[in-house]
C-alpha cells in the first residue's frame, strides 16, 4: 500500500473492508478509525470515516461506541467525533519510548560529525523537539526536549513541510506565522513554498542562521512515519561549514532510515 504525500494510505478502504491476515480484524478496524480521526486533524464525521475506510457505518458505530465509552474518543454536540482526553497518556508514555529509540542513533552522529545530534516531530502548526544528544565541545547547541518552534525557520520544520501537499503546507505557516527571528528568516509563506521542492528534491533542509544567528542546522526526513517526524544536526556555522553539507546528509539519512526500520514505519496501517 502506498501513501500519498498527505499521509493518507491509497487503496486502503476495500483493504479495510475486506479484514486483515493476522490478528484482530476488530482492533485493526478501530486503530484505524483512530489514525484517520488523527488525519482529519479537527472533527470528523462517520460519513467521513465511511469513506475514508471503506467500511460500512454500522460497524464504525459499533467501534466508535466502544473509544467512546473507553475515552479514547469523544463525541461533540454536532454528532461528529474528534480524538479523546485518555489518548494523551499514551502520547506522553509513546513520546518517551520514542526518545530511547533515537537516542544511539543520535548518539552516533554526535560521535560521528561532532556537533548536537535531535529528533524532532510535526505537533500541530509547530515541531517539537522529542530527543537529543549534545555535542562535547564546550560551545555547543542545546535545545530542551519539549521545547515546540515554529516550523518556517527550522531545518527540521523545513524538511516536514516538503514532505506536505502545497496546501496543506501553506495552512500550517498562515496558522502558525512566519515571524521573523533573524535578518535571515523567510517570513514570506509564497517564498519559502518556492522553496519547498528543492527541500523535496534533494533530500534535506538547511536552517542557516534562520533561527538563531551564526546557527547552522542540517536536517533530514524519518521516512515511513504516519506522524510526521526529522533528525537533525546543528552547531556554530564557523565549525558546521556549508563544504560539510554533503558528507553529513547521508550520515543523517542512514540514522533516519536505521530508526525507522527499527521503528516499523512504512509498514501501512493494516499490516499489510
Amino acid at each position: 500500500m502506498v501513501r500519498n504525500p498527505n499521509g493518507r494510505n491509497e487503496g486502503r478502504g476495500p483493504m479495510a473492508a475486506g479484514g486483515t491476515v493476522d490478528g484482530v480484524q476488530s482492533l485493526d478496524r478501530a486503530f484505524l478509525l483512530l489514525e484517520l480521526m488523527a488525519d482529519a486533524d479537527g472533527e470528523v464525521a462517520i460519513s467521513r470515516l465511511a469513506t475514508d475506510s471503506g467500511l460500512a457505518v454500522s460497524t464504525i458505530h459499533r467501534l466508535v461506541r466502544t473509544l467512546v465509552a473507553r475515552g479514547y474518543v469523544r463525541q461533540l454536540p454536532s454528532r461528529r467525533y474528534v480524538l479523546g482526553p485518555r489518548l494523551i497518556h499514551l502520547g506522553e508514555c509513546s513520546s518517551r519510548v520514542l526518545a530511547t529509540w533515537a537516542q544511539p542513533h543520535l548518539s552516533r552522529l554526535v560521535d560521528t560529525i561532532g556537533e548536537t545530534a535531535n529528533m524532532a516531530m510535526l505537533d500541530g502548526d509547530r515541531v517539537v523537539y522529542a530527543a537529543q544528544v549534545p555535542s562535547r565541545h564546550s560551545m555547543r547547541m542545546f535545545t530542551e526536549v519539549g521545547r515546540r518552534v515554529h516550523l518556517h525557520c527550522t531545518g527540521v520544520g523545513k524538511v516536514l513541510l516538503a514532505q506536505m501537499p502545497p496546501e496543506t503546507a501553506r495552512r500550517l505557516l498562515v496558522q502558525g506565522g512566519m515571524p521573523a527571528r533573524t535578518d535571515r528568516t523567510v517570513t514570506d509563506p509564497d517564498e519559502l513554498l518556492a522553496q519547498l521542492p528543492g527541500v523535496a528534491e534533494q533530500g534535506y533542509a538547511l536552517d542557516d542562521g534562520e533561527q538563531e544567528a551564526g546557527v547552522r542546522c542540517v536536517a533530514v526526513p524519518v521516512p515511513g512515519g504516519s506522524a510526521a517526524g526529522a533528525i537533525s544536526v546543528s552547531g556554530p556555522a564557523g565549525r558546521l561549514g556549508l563544504d560539510a553539507v554533503p558528507r553529513v546528509v547521508p550520515l543523517l539519512q542512514s540514522a533516519a532510515a536505521a530508526l525507522a526500520s527499527e521503528l516499523g514505519w512504512g509498514v501501512d496501517r493494516l499490516g499489510r
